[in-house]
């Protein structure tokens, strides 16, 4: 049976060598914020809004144009927690 992750971080790597890291609860809501808000919005230097669901009070704009690469990382919970 196949596990299902509990969430996804996605991971952005953005020109001049930041990393920013966001959590989506299910890769639905990740595709629909990629498929909607960033890929037409892809060569423009006008800033977009990056979803940030798990910390209240706090959010992040970025400018499209500037991301060089995104990792998406399932995340399983267990009750085994390994370092």
């Amino acid at each position: 049976m196949p596990r299902t992750p509990n969430e996804y971080v996605v991971h952005l790597m953005i020109e001049g060598g930041h990393r920013e890291e966001v959590r989506f609860t299910n890769i639905q809501d990740f595709q629909k914020w990629y498929s909607t808000e960033l890929v037409p919005k892809s060569a423009s230097d006008d800033f977009i809004s990056v979803p940030i669901k798990n910390v209240q009070g706090e959010y992040m704009v970025v400018r499209p144009s500037r991301i060089m690469a995104i990792r998406v990382e399932p995340v399983f919970s267990s009750s085994v927690e390994r370092f």
